[in-house]
């Protein structure tokens, strides 16, 4: 059976061209030899609406996704906290398949959860009701109907202000919370979880309710191309820059 590759905050922009090429790389190839790609959010640096797609960048990032479709491979996207307006127009010019969050399945004989991270992040109070507030339908339809470049506008601001404010947290209330990574397997029925998010690759292995579990995070694209490699005979992270 075909590996599962996994990959999660490339936040792709203009501005980044060694990224660019990094994932044009993937596409081109390690995707097309896998049986199913997931994109576990933060695709994009930020994503101002479908309407995006206007941008020549964006367009040939669509066409990028679209030919590891056109090669036979699925590819699953979920929303992450830099790009959850990704709507049908763009799962359709990139021929995805835009998937919940969190999102479970039998993965190469474990059944899995696959989510971004961020819900996870439960010490973060601030961030939390943040993100509720922001993701309401009334809140994306009040924002979408803004004009173009005044979602820009405000989407530069909110960028720089989450900067600022996370280089200013502790190190916990940035990382997920362990009581809530339990009671999220645990609601799944889940042996093992995959997400990003926090920028921190790492795996780990711990026990809850009597049964060994496992967390992959997934590394971002700082630097590099990286992806997870799943298969039946175990898992490792490759680059597509190498």
């Amino acid at each position: 059976m075909p590996s599962t590759l996994l990959l999660s905050d490339l936040h792709l922009s203009p501005q980044q061209a060694l990224l660019t090429r990094g994932f044009e790389t993937f596409c081109a190839g390690p995707a097309r030899q896998a049986g199913g790609v997931y994109i576990l959010g933060d695709l994009f640096d930020y994503w101002l609406g479908d309407d995006q797609l206007r941008e020549p960048y964006y367009q040939d990032i669509a066409r990028h996704l679209a030919g590891v479709a056109e090669a036979g491979v699925p590819v699953f996207l979920q929303h992450g906290n830099r790009d959850f307006l990704i709507g049908e127009r763009f799962a359709h010019e990139a021929r995805i398949t835009l998937l919940p969050d969190p999102h479970v399945l039998d993965l190469h004989g474990v059944r899995t959860v696959l989510t971004h991270g961020d819900a996870l992040c439960t010490d973060d109070a601030d961030y939390q009701a943040a993100r509720r507030f922001w993701r309401t339908p009334t809140r994306i339809r009040q924002y979408l109907a803004l004009p173009y470049f005044l979602r820009r506008w405000v989407a530069w601001c909110f960028r720089r202000r989450s900067r600022s404010k996370v280089q200013n947290k502790p190190e916990y209330q940035t990382d997920v919370n362990r009581d809530a990574v339990a009671a999220c397997l645990l609601e799944h029925d889940a042996d093992r979880m995959i997400h990003g998010h926090t920028h921190r690759p790492a795996i780990c292995r711990f026990e809850v309710h009597g049964r060994e579990r496992e967390r992959i995070v997934l590394p971002d694209w700082r630097t590099g191309g990286p992806y997870l490699e799943m298969s039946e005979t175990g898992h490792r992270i490759l680059d597509s820059e190498r």
